[in-house]
């Protein structure tokens, strides 16, 4: 087995964003819930790369520095050239929730690569990098916003986007020296490129953002990474799924990948589907509102009553009953905790939590954090009493709360869904779980009826 890549994911439906691209261009690749062992490398390849789904968008600094050094330790140690801190391509974090300067840090101390490329742009996801600073479309209006005046993501409930520099943005996060490489660099050829990189190394940049507003600049990223990945591996590289693609565009070019791409298009209609959706933004509760039109039964949840310790637990019985009931009646169940960013939900559940004395930048992160745990035990007793085909889950945060209590060995791709929000499968050693289909999107991922689409199936 030669491993080409190994990515750590800072939330479970960034890593398989990773893991779709790395499939779909045709490499051998599995995702686990931890650093895996070799033997379990072994049992899972022949791999051509390895992802470990985590959760450290929502870890404050001191929890990762806590749990990623040995998993950073442990993918330096597989042999992978490149060891890559998958983010999510909107880059929203802060310097006390989900520091990406932090990760940024402790990286650079377990791959001692002599600086740390950030690859800024994933144009097949409509984000884009010019001059350092960060674009995205917004599902909501269709159209490109930069990043600190997009509807969604300047307004997110914990990590809002103010500053669309990544320079100035994780530069408060991060004492690390960054610079940027701008796209007219990229235009001018790898020489170029590769002499304007030295430069700013040599003035002494710790870190360097790329910019990338089209595939070919991303081709020429991935010839620039793959270029210091033989001078100094592991090279420890950040950014969104911009960095699979980069990489395996280039490969391709250089035919380290050839043959025909694999097809997932294809996968069948499930008779019923369970959704949970926990994603306080705008296209989300869009999504919920397109499902229940289609035919979802609608549960909405409490948040601030799982908050508790007292009415948790009864509550997580009616919704369980009342989700089985339904399911059992023949119909797909909707399950969510918003319907958009002024639900009073979302007020009530921190509220909660101030009341038990927390401050409101914390109560802010602890609510999602327990929200997403008691999800996790909902899903789990809902699908120990009533298997299913197919989960779709919404929610960076709580999707990863949800498949870390589910707790299954590995996932792996099993079809196109939405870009950046594949269908995949369970492996498991419990018959309950394992070849389970999930999907797992961000709150600004897949069209307006991405519920639907993944219950009807696609011939």
């Amino acid at each position: 087995m030669s491993l080409k890549l190994a990515f750590y994911g800072d939330d479970f439906t960034g890593s398989t964003d990773a893991l779709e691209v790395l499939a779909f261009a045709g490499l051998r690749t599995a995702l686990f819930l931890a650093p895996p062992s070799a033997v379990a490398l072994a049992q899972a390849g022949p791999l051509d790369a390895f992802g470990v789904a985590g959760d450290s968008r929502a870890m404050t600094p001191q929890e990762m520095d806590e749990a990623l050094p040995p998993v950073f330790d442990a993918l330096a140690a597989s042999g992978a050239p490149i060891v890559h801190y998958k983010v999510c391509s909107t880059f929203d974090s802060a310097p006390g929730i989900g520091s990406i300067g932090r990760a940024m840090e402790i990286g650079r101390r377990s791959c001692g690569a002599p600086f740390i490329p950030v690859v800024a742009a994933t144009p097949s996801l409509r984000r884009y990098c010019a001059f350092g600073h960060l674009f995205a479309r917004s599902a909501t209006d269709d159209q490109v916003h930069r990043i600190d005046r997009h509807p969604i993501m300047r307004v997110h409930p914990v990590t809002p986007m103010d500053e669309s520099d990544l320079r100035l943005h994780l530069g408060r996060q991060t004492a690390l020296k960054l610079a940027g490489l701008a796209f007219p660099e990229l235009d001018a050829g790898p020489d170029r490129a590769q002499a304007q990189l030295q430069s700013l190394l040599a003035q002494g940049a710790d870190a360097v953002v790329f910019d990338g507003l089209t595939a070919a600049h991303l081709t020429e990223v991935g010839q620039l990474l793959a270029r210091h990945a033989v001078q100094s591996a592991p090279l420890f590289v950040v950014g969104g799924s911009g960095v699979e693609y980069a990489l395996t565009q280039w490969w391709r070019q250089v035919q380290v990948l050839s043959g025909p791409l694999p097809e997932y298009r294809q996968f069948s209609a499930a008779d019923r589907v369970l959704a949970i959706s926990a994603s306080a933004s705008r296209l989300s509760a869009q999504q919920v509102d397109a499902a229940v039109a289609a035919g979802f039964a609608e549960l909405a949840v409490d948040a601030a009553a799982l908050q508790g310790e007292r009415r948790a637990p009864a509550l997580l019985d009616e919704l369980v009953s009342a989700a089985v009931q339904r399911l059992r009646q023949g119909r797909s169940v909707i399950l969510h905790t918003a319907r958009g960013p002024h639900d009073p939900r979302i007020a009530a559940a921190c509220a909660a939590l101030e009341a038990e004395g927390l401050t409101p930048e914390r109560a802010r992160h602890e609510a999602g954090r327990r929200l997403g745990r008691r999800l996790g035990q909902l899903a789990q007793a809902i699908l120990r009493s009533e298997p299913l085909q197919r989960l779709l889950l919404s929610g960076g945060d709580t999707s990863s709360q949800i498949v870390k209590t589910l707790a299954p060995d590995a996932l792996v791709v099993a079809a196109r869904l939405a870009p950046g929000a594949p269908l995949c499968r369970m492996v498991s050693a419990q018959p309950w779980l394992e070849g389970l289909e999930v999907a797992l999107k961000g709150g600004q991922m897949g069209d307006t009826d991405f519920f639907e689409t993944a219950r009807l199936g696609r011939s």
